[in-house]
């Protein structure tokens, strides 16, 4: 799956490639990026929630390899707190961070020995690649507006999954990441239709996502389901889906 550095740590693009499920796209000189973007985080959080607001997600997760997983994810985004609650294998994993610290427990306990500790992947490190992981995926588009996204200038008219879209190319700073990603946003609306990222733009590797359906409360519009594809395959890696959306705090 993706490979994210912290929470802005991912580089987004715009499909170009013969990989790309539909023509190439062209570009339109009369559109810029910046004002797309902030018509889909208009679209998206209208009042301006995402930024500071506290969130509860429960998620579930399948993959075609394995069963079903239920998660809950608490952003406490003014605060900077993130907790998670999961089941891995049969076994319950907690996780809380914020800025003083994090704490990691496995059926209820802090205490686990090392053969746990791999197995389940329990430490802060991992725990931050979560929250970072999660909160990019959740928060977009509102998370372009963080610090060291460029956008590039020119918005392409192209088609994704068989409908005609808006694509912006987006990069970050190489210190923070390194992947390329391409946005499609609907060329009425300008709600998110997907995404593509890539770790070499020139192998064609990374992977796509389609999204379906919206989860809306209190304005606040989220994807309810997210599907992930190998670029160069096109082979099916999973689905998460929201299952419900909570706002607990303006």
């Amino acid at each position: 799956m993706i490979r994210i550095l912290n929470p802005r740590s991912i580089a987004l693009c715009v499909a170009a490639l013969s990989l790309a499920l539909s023509a190439g796209p062209t570009a339109a000189n009369s559109s810029h990026s910046s004002d797309l973007v902030e018509q889909a985080i208009a679209f998206h959080d209208p009042h301006g929630l995402w930024q500071d607001g506290i969130f509860r997600l429960q998620l579930e997760e399948t993959r075609p390899d394995g069963p079903s997983r239920q998660t809950t994810l608490l952003f406490d985004n003014a605060r900077g707190r993130f907790e998670i609650a999961t089941q891995r294998e049969g076994a319950q994993i907690d996780g809380v961070l914020d800025r003083d610290g994090c704490e990691v427990r496995l059926n209820g306990s802090t205490q686990f020995d090392d053969e746990e500790k791999e197995k389940y992947r329990l430490s802060c490190e991992r725990l931050e690649w979560l929250r970072n992981y999660y909160a990019y995926l959740w928060g977009l588009p509102m998370k372009l507006h963080d610090e060291g996204t460029f956008l590039d200038p020119d918005v392409l008219e192209t088609i994704y999954q068989d409908r005609p879209v808006q694509a912006v190319r987006v990069t970050y700073d190489p210190e923070v990441g390194s992947d390329v990603w391409y946005f499609y946003l609907d060329s009425e609306t300008h709600a998110l239709a997907g995404y593509r990222f890539f770790h070499d733009e020139a192998k064609g590797d990374g992977e796509y996502i389609t999204l379906e359906g919206q989860v809306e409360v209190g304005g606040l519009r989220l994807p309810k389901a997210r599907a992930w594809y190998t670029n160069a395959e096109d082979r099916y890696l999973g689905t998460d889906t929201l299952v419900s959306l909570e706002i607990l705090s303006p």
